[in-house]
C-alpha cells in the first residue's frame, strides 16, 4: 500500500472519531429531550411523575412513540453522513495537497531552468555551460581526446539596440541562434554568455584544423543579411576559440583564454583569433584592468587633467575642459581610451563620471575662490547622462561646492539623444534649469536631425577633432566646419572647434565665425598646478603685449 493511500485511510479515521464524537452528543442531546418530554407529559396527564405513569403515557401517547425512534434515526444518520463527509474532505484535501506538491515540483524546475538558461534565446547561459565544460574536460581526459571552444560576439550590437530598440535585438539573437543551431552537432552546445556573446562548446575536434573548420562555417552564416522588418541588417562577429588541453587544462582558464583570443579577434582583419602564448604579452593587463580602475577610483588615484579654451573673439581663456588620466602603477600613464570603453561595459562608467565631477567642482570651487571665473567642461556618458538620478545628485554636488551652475558645461554626444530622446530631453530641461549648460560634443559625427536638434536646450556644439585637424589639407573638411558654424549660429549655439593645432588653423575658423577653440597649439590637457602656472604665463604675455 502506498503512502498516499495509507495518509488518506488515516485522515478518514480521524475525521470520522471526531464527526462520530460530535454524532454521540447529538444522539444524547436527543435522548435528554425525550426523557425530558416523557416527565412533562407525565405529569399534565396524571398530576404526578411514577414509573406506573410514565409507562402508561409511553403506552397511549402517540407522539412519543416518534420521539422514541428519532435518536435511533438521527444517530444512524448521522453516522452515515459523518463517515462520507469525512472521506470526501479527506480526499479533498490530499487532491489539494498532490496538486500543490506538482506545482513546487514545476515551480522548482522552472526556477533551475531560469538560473541555467538564457531568458531571451532559452539557450543554456553561463552557468550551465561552465558545468558542461567541466564535464566535457573529464571525458576528454579519459578518453584522451580534445575539445574546442568559440566564444562568437555580434560586432557593434550595442547600436542596434540604440537605434532599432531591443525588441528588434531580441529578435536578431533568436535568428542568430536558428542559424547557429542548424550548423552544431547534437554532442555540441550552444550558450549565450553575454549581451551579445554566444559560445560554442565543441567535443571531438581534430585541433586547431578543426577549429578553423568551424570557424569558417560560423562566418559563412553571417554573410546573408539578416531580415528585420522592412531591413536587412548586415551583422559581423568577431570569433575567439580555445582547444583542450593545448590551452588550459581547467574550466577558468580556457575561458580566461577564449575571452583573451576574441579580444585579440576584434582587431584582426580575419575577425577571428585561436588562443596563442603571445596573446598574454600582447594584453598583460587587460585580465585585471578593470578591478584596479575600482581601487582606484575608491582610492582617489586617478587624475584630472584640464585643456584651456580660448575665445576667439575677446582672446582671453573662457573655461577648460577636465580630462580623466590614470597613472597606473605598473603600465604607466594611460588615457581614457584605454580604460573608458571597459568601464562602460562593465558598469564602472557611472562611479568614474561621479569622481570626475567631484574633482571639477572641488578645482572650480579653489579657482573661484581665487577670483578666476572660469567655467568648467565635464564629459558626461550616455549611461551616466540618461539616469533619471543624475539632476538630483548633481543638485547634491552643488551643495558641496560654492561654484555657480551656470560655470558648468555637461558634454553629451549626438548617440546619446538617440537612445531615448524623451529622458534626454527631460533631463536636460532639469538640468538648463538649474542654470548648468549643454553642450554637443563631437558634432558632426552622429546620427541628429536638424528638426530634434532645434528642441534641445544647448547652449554651444564642438565641431569633432577630425573634421578641425584636416580642414587646411581638405576642402571638404573646410566646408564641414564652415556649415557647422553657420549651423550653430543660425540655431543660436556658440560654436567651439577642438583639434586646434596651429595658428593657420587658428586664422581659419576666426574667419570663419567660430566662437572659441581648444587644442595642443594652445595647450595640451595639464594638470591644476600646471594649469595655474600656464594660465599666469598667459596673463604675463597678455599684458606685455598691450604694453
Amino acid at each position: 500500500m502506498d503512502s498516499l493511500t495509507k495518509t488518506l485511510r488515516s485522515n478518514v479515521k480521524i475525521l470520522k472519531a471526531r464527526a462520530s464524537r460530535s454524532a454521540i452528543y447529538g444522539v444524547a442531546i436527543a435522548v435528554a429531550a425525550l426523557v425530558a418530554a416523557t416527565l412533562l407529559s407525565c405529569y399534565f396527564h396524571y398530576g404526578e411523575i411514577s414509573l406506573g405513569n410514565i409507562l402508561k403515557v409511553q403506552k397511549t401517547n402517540v407522539t412519543l412513540w416518534f420521539l422514541n425512534l428519532m435518536p435511533f434515526v438521527f444517530a444512524f444518520w448521522g453516522q452515515y453522513t459523518t463517515h462520507v463527509m469525512a472521506f470526501e474532505a479527506s480526499t479533498l484535501v490530499m487532491d489539494q495537497t498532490e496538486d500543490l506538491a506538482n506545482l513546487t515540483v514545476a515551480l522548482e524546475y522552472k526556477v533551475a531552468h531560469e538560473a541555467t538558461h538564457d531568458a531571451v534565446t532559452d539557450l543554456p547561459n553561463r552557468i550551465l555551460l561552465r558545468d558542461r565544460l567541466e564535464q566535457s574536460l573529464q571525458a576528454a581526459i579519459r578518453h584522451k581526446t580534445m575539445i574546442g571552444l568559440l566564444i562568437i560576439d555580434i560586432d557593434n550590437f550595442k547600436d542596434i539596440n540604440d537605434t532599432l530598440g531591443h525588441f528588434s535585438g531580441d529578435r536578431l539573437l533568436k535568428q542568430v541562434v536558428s542559424r547557429l543551431k542548424g550548423m552544431v552537432r547534437k554532442s555540441d552546445t550552444i550558450a549565450r554568455v553575454g549581451p551579445d556573446e554566444f559560445a560554442i562548446l565543441l567535443n571531438m575536434v581534430e585541433g586547431a584544423d578543426g577549429i578553423i573548420l568551424v570557424i569558417e562555417k560560423v562566418q559563412k552564416l553571417f554573410l546573408k543579411p539578416f531580415p528585420l522588418e522592412t531591413l536587412k541588417l548586415e551583422v559581423q562577429v568577431s570569433i575567439g576559440a580555445t582547444i583542450f588541453p593545448e590551452h588550459g587544462s581547467d574550466v577558468d582558464t580556457i575561458l580566461q583564454r577564449t575571452d583573451l583570443a576574441l579580444y585579440a579577434a576584434k582587431k584582426d582583419s580575419k575577425k577571428y583569433t585561436i588562443y596563442s602564448p603571445d596573446l598574454d604579452n600582447r594584453s598583460p593587463h587587460r585580465l585585471t584592468l578593470m578591478g584596479e580602475l575600482r581601487q582606484a577610483i575608491e582610492k582617489n588615484e586617478l587624475l584630472l587633467h584640464f585643456q584651456p579654451q580660448i575665445d576667439l573673439n575677446t582672446n582671453e581663456i573662457s573655461g577648460v575642459e577636465a580630462l580623466v588620466r590614470w597613472q597606473h602603477p605598473k603600465h604607466g600613464f594611460m588615457l581614457p581610451d584605454e580604460f573608458i570603453p571597459m568601464a562602460e561595459r562593465t558598469g564602472l562608467i557611472k562611479p568614474l563620471s561621479v569622481w570626475v565631477l567631484n574633482e571639477a567642482l572641488c578645482a572650480a570651487e579653489k579657482w573661484h575662490s581665487q577670483n578666476l571665473k572660469l567655467s568648467i567642461a565635464v564629459n558626461i556618458s550616455p549611461t551616466t547622462f540618461l539616469d533619471a538620478e543624475l539632476p538630483n545628485m548633481i543638485i547634491g554636488m552643488l551643495s558641496l561646492y560654492e561654484v555657480p551652475a551656470e560655470y558648468i558645461i555637461f558634454e553629451i554626444t549626438e548617440g546619446t539623444m538617440i537612445k531615448d530622446p524623451a529622458l534626454a530631453l527631460e533631463i536636460m530641461k532639469r538640468l538648463t534649469d538649474m542654470g548648468i549648460r549643454i553642450s554637443i560634443d563631437d558634432f558632426g559625427t552622429g546620427y541628429s536631425s536638424l528638426a530634434y536638434l532645434k528642441k534641445l536646450p544647448a547652449t554651444e556644439v564642438k565641431i569633432d577633432r577630425s573634421f578641425v585637424m584636416d580642414m587646411l589639407n581638405s576642402e571638404n573638411d573646410a566646408v564641414i566646419v564652415r556649415s557647422i558654424i553657420d549651423l550653430g549660429h543660425n540655431l543660436s549655439l556658440n560654436v567651439v572647434a577642438e583639434g586646434v593645432e596651429n595658428q593657420e588653423t587658428v586664422n581659419r575658423i576666426k574667419k570663419q565665425g567660430c566662437d572659441v577653440f581648444q587644442g595642443y597649439h594652445l595647450s595640451k590637457p595639464i594638470n591644476n598646478e600646471e594649469f595655474l602656472t600656464w594660465l599666469a604665463r598667459q596673463k604675463e604675455e597678455q599684458k606685455r603685449d598691450q604694453e
